[in-house]
């Protein structure tokens, strides 16, 4: 098996990248500014016993996901897994965000995911097999404040993946999302000791997640054991929204 994780050289990609190498797949690692970060999650996975191959790439950048993406299926084959987990995050209010940061969100959460399926689709509808599982957020499915445009990205991968599910299900394809409460990643590092605390204490389970949570997630869905599970976004939130 055959897996491709986007921006996996840090944070829940990165996990998702172990993760999925733990159960027994080569990953192809992209990643698109550090490569150092990349090769630690490529010693990692190769610790597990699978294969790491870095890919360098801006996945909101159609020109650069059509080249690099058809020389990995020439080289590699078309992934057996698809995961989507590239995206950005800015926060403010909406009369203040600019139209350049409404396009770096789209491009970053929503284009990229796009571009992405638009590539490895299909050889998979082709072969009649293959897995997709997009990252969300819970703020795709509540909407926040200060988080407007964000929260439109995510809900555009959210009305994304269950179309998609119904378009590629015949083919075979399963495509589920998995939508991450407050994890402690670098989208975190703006927040105050008190601000964590204040959304651990939201959820029912009282505490933050972490990268492994929604890795494990990901891992689940993409396996055998969700084979009749598509078109769902998975909450992984410690209950913070039910």
């Amino acid at each position: 098996m055959l897996a491709f994780v986007s921006g996996a050289s840090r944070g829940i990609g990165a996990a998702c990248a172990v993760e999925l190498a733990r159960q027994g797949c080569d990953v192809i690692i992209n990643y698109n500014k550090s490569r150092a970060a990349a090769e630690e999650v490529a010693k990692a996975v190769v610790a597990r016993g699978s294969k790491a191959m870095l890919c360098r790439m801006d996945v909101s950048d159609p020109g650069a996901v059509n080249a690099v993406c058809s020389e990995l299926v020439r080289m590699h084959g078309t992934p057996d897994i698809l995961v989507n987990n590239a995206g950005i995050s800015i926060s403010g209010l909406v009369q203040d965000m600019t139209e350049d940061q409404w396009d770096a969100l789209i491009n970053g959460n929503l284009r990229s995911m796009f571009l992405l399926c638009k590539a490895f689709v299909p050889g998979m509808v082709s072969r009649k097999s293959g897995c997709i599982v997009n990252i969300s957020s819970m703020w795709g499915q509540t909407g926040a404040s200060f988080e407007s445009v964000y929260s439109a990205s995510k809900g555009g991968v959210d009305a994304f993946t269950k179309s998609l599910a119904k378009e590629l299900g015949p083919s075979g394809i399963r495509v589920n999302a998995v939508s991450p409460g407050c994890i402690l990643t670098d989208m975190c590092a703006g927040y105050s000791e008190a601000d964590l605390k204040a959304l651990a204490d939201e959820t029912c389970l009282g505490r933050n997640g972490t990268p492994q949570d929604i890795a494990n997630a990901v891992a689940f869905l993409a396996s055998d054991k969700a084979s009749f599970i598509t078109g769902q976004i998975l909450g992984v939130n410690g209950g913070m929204v039910i």
